[in-house]
């Protein structure tokens, strides 16, 4: 959403300046200015991982419950929330209440509106904290959920992902709490669903008319067909997450259409070929509002779309809030409004000196979103975090503050096209200065991601970080280049920006090297996690110490680094299909095509009141160019951050991944996934399967030779702070423990070690 300069500024500068006006009649909200977080309420506290000492910050505990919110309509801060004015009934379902640890949790019903106007809803939160404060570094890590997940353990521990990290698995390798860090968690999506993982949850209240009924308003859902061809039900929303029911009363209205690609033309179904409905057990169709039915089947690699009068949309940006003030009252609050304890503060005094947030993926979209929209400064007009560290967002922002938004959606070539996700702008720019769209609507767009913050003087600093699978389907160059693809961008001082080359959206999985079934090739093993961890402590020591982080790292336009994907297909080398260890790489099928976002019109009053007048939105002139890295010689990309096993290669890494022609939409890329093809072991045998690339006996005179490279690349990156000494000892140690020649394999670690000891990463 825009930043409402209208109505969101002058209030501020009017109360920040005038307050003289008004000494004995101030607005309502100020008295309860303090008062986001009414209530905590603690469900459950523990020890974490049955006691286990983190060097010398010693045992942790672990902390779940749930915070209580009352947001002031009428408070500045508050006022870019879409229809924060009109939720006036909160409801209260069966589904959303549930029995832990003994009792029942409750959710708000009725009349969310407290004596003081106030909205009233309510969201879990998970702490972890050092069991005595002083021995920690008194730094708050704010981790924004995806999807109701837990992350950042994964991330920086190493641990296996869990949503209630209490148990000693739940370390990994104790990397954040051998740092000292509190950490937190809180619920902000309301249309998480997938309840028996444990998500976190947050229950908002539904947008309601004059008359008391809820609102109704025409939306969009693009179907995604990922099970198998003939599936005849789909979801109107994906990646588990709730949907806004259709109005039962305007089913009739609705239209289903099929299209081959985002660009294609819809073709619309009879009306009678398909229903709203779900089918029980004994295959029977009945009416259901949340899914669609198609007795003929779903064709995989088509692009459905429904347009549909939904109903019960929530006050969905109170999600940006609910982070906000989760952390404000973290940091700054001793207790809450009724006088129970804040679990941070410690006689009275508070342990959060600085506080950073960290999100990934769709957690990353939101933290860019909550600082465009001004979210990073509470009611009380204090900077709530430090420091932020969007990670593989991409270009994006996302779906959280508009009416009938849905969380979870964003643009993938079969998916989500049209979602308002990677709109304009994408910069944080230099004072005094404006990213520009010559193409934009009206005729010409700016905009700066830090506006709302340079109003306010308040301004975190900003470390983006993505991997190269962001610049082939999530438009990550957009972050550093301007919309056309000409010209590298110009950041401002408190922003920098990383890229991780060779790398998929995420981590490497632990199963196989086709975990990913529906892609055409083999994914690469590269974890970009070590990175991460040298990040985080030059952000500390950026925001803590002043000491200014790494320069930017990206691929950039003036060195050549930057290409179109068609010229990315050109350049790419013949890489013959080979059998290794057992495991087939199939030869490259490279697409030539990634993602490229077009310029959207949602109509008139999206951008200033969060209302969808065209559904479908309006596509007007070209798409935004958006540009992939470009390889050498062996088909390795170039620029951004070089990880050790990238600059001394095995193989060819790339960060793309076509889909599988077994599922459909074969001219596509498969999301999030990556590639790769090792190099032959022999010259004579890279010569007779025609491979242009130098084989492993042509680069490397023996084993020691490539351990000692990767311990140069290694050691050079963490000169330039880049990684930290206890990840180049792993890195190297990896290296070392490789059978030689290397062979891959297809399980983890996804090459065969030397010894009998496991890689225990």
């Amino acid at each position: 959403m825009c930043c409402r300069l209208d109505w969101v500024f002058i209030p501020i500068i009017a109360w920040c300046y005038c307050s003289t006006a008004f000494p004995l009649s101030l607005p309502r909200w100020v008295s309860v200015a303090s008062a986001a977080v009414s209530r905590i309420e603690i469900i459950e506290r523990r020890p974490f991982a049955d006691g286990q000492e983190f060097g010398s910050v010693g045992a942790y505990e672990y902390i779940r419950g749930r915070l209580h919110y009352a947001i002031a309509p009428d408070h500045p801060r508050n006022q870019a929330v879409v229809d924060l004015q009109l939720a006036t009934q909160g409801r209260l379902r069966s589904d959303l209440s549930r029995v832990e640890s003994g009792r029942i949790m409750t959710v708000l019903g009725g009349d969310p509106r407290d004596a003081h106007g106030r909205v009233q809803f309510a969201g879990d939160f998970i702490l972890l904290k050092p069991v005595d404060l002083s021995r920690g570094n008194h730094r708050l890590l704010y981790d924004v959920n995806n999807r109701g997940n837990l992350l950042m353990l994964s991330y920086y521990n190493n641990a296996p992902q869990s949503n209630r990290p209490s148990g000693p698995a739940a370390a990994g390798n104790g990397w954040l709490m051998r740092q000292g860090y509190t950490l937190l968690w809180s619920a902000w999506n309301w249309d998480v669903e997938k309840v028996g993982q444990q998500p976190l949850r947050i229950f908002l209240p539904v947008v309601m008319n004059e008359r008391g009924a809820a609102l109704t308003g025409l939306v969009n859902a693009e179907l995604s067909v990922v099970a198998r061809d003939g599936q005849t039900v789909q979801r109107l929303a994906w990646g588990g997450s709730r949907c806004y029911p259709a109005d039962v009363a305007a089913v009739a209205q609705a239209t289903l259409s099929v299209r081959s690609g985002p660009d294609a033309p819809r073709r619309v179904l009879p009306r009678q070929d398909w229903k709203f409905a779900s089918v029980d057990g004994r295959g029977k169709p009945r009416f259901d509002a949340r899914h669609v039915y198609l007795p003929s089947g779903f064709e995989r690699g088509k692009l459905y779309e429904v347009i549909y009068r939904a109903s019960e949309p929530r006050v969905v940006g109170l999600g940006l809030t609910a982070v906000r003030d989760a952390i404000s009252f973290f940091r700054f609050e001793t207790r809450d409004a009724e006088g129970q304890p804040n679990p941070l503060a410690v006689a009275g005094s508070l342990d959060s000196q600085f506080a950073y947030i960290f999100g990934i993926s769709q957690s990353g979209r939101f933290i860019t979103h909550m600082i465009y929209q001004g979210f990073h400064v509470d009611e009380a007009g204090r900077l709530v975090i430090d420091g932020a560290r969007p990670h593989v967002a991409g270009g994006g922002k996302g779906g959280f503050n508009y009416r009938f938004a849905q969380t979870t959606h964003h643009a993938k070539h079969l998916q989500g096209n049209y979602f308002p996700a990677d709109h304009f702008p994408f910069h944080y720019t230099p004072d005094g200065q404006w990213q520009v769209d010559l193409a934009g609507q009206p005729g010409r767009q700016q905009g700066d991601l830090f506006a709302v913050g340079k109003q306010l003087g308040k301004l975190p600093r900003i470390m983006i970080s993505n991997h190269e699978g962001e610049y082939w389907t999530r438009s990550a160059s957009l972050v550093h280049t301007d919309v056309a693809g000409r010209r590298d961008a110009q950041l401002h001082p408190l922003v920098r920006v990383y890229m991780v080359n060779g790398c998929r959206h995420g981590a490497p999985g632990r199963g196989s090297r086709r975990f990913a079934r529906g892609s055409q090739h083999a994914f690469n093993q590269l974890d970009p996690r070590p990175v991460g961890r040298a990040l985080l402590v030059a952000l500390d020591d950026w925001v803590s110490r002043q000491v200014l982080p790494p320069a930017s790292r990206v691929p950039r336009i003036e060195r050549g680094e930057l290409v179109t994907a068609q010229q990315h297909r050109e350049t790419f080398p013949a890489i013959p299909a080979r059998q290794i260890g057992g495991f087939e790489y199939p030869a490259p099928r490279h697409p030539g095509v990634n993602l490229r976002p077009p310029r959207i019109d949602y109509g008139p009053r999206f951008w200033t009141a969060g209302i969808q007048d065209f559904v479908p939105p309006r596509q007007f002139g070209s798409r935004m160019n958006t540009l992939v890295p470009a390889v050498d010689r062996d088909g390795n990309p170039q620029g951004g951050i070089q990880l050790p096993q990238l600059s001394v290669p095995l193989g060819t890494y790339q960060g793309f991944n076509p889909r599988h022609s077994r599922i459909g939409g074969a001219g596509y890329l498969k999301a999030f996934e990556s590639s790769f093809w090792p190099f032959a072991t022999l010259k004579t045998e890279r010569l007779q399967h025609h491979d242009p690339r130098k084989s492993i006996e042509e680069r490397y005179a023996s084993h020691s030779v490539y351990v000692e490279q990767i311990g140069r690349a290694a050691t050079v990156l963490a000169n330039e702070r880049l990684l930290l000494a206890e990840d180049v000892t792993q890195i190297v140690d990896f290296a070392r423990r490789l059978h030689w020649p290397p062979v891959p394999t297809n399980g983890w670690p996804f090459w065969k070690i030397s010894s009998a000891r496991s890689d225990t990463r």
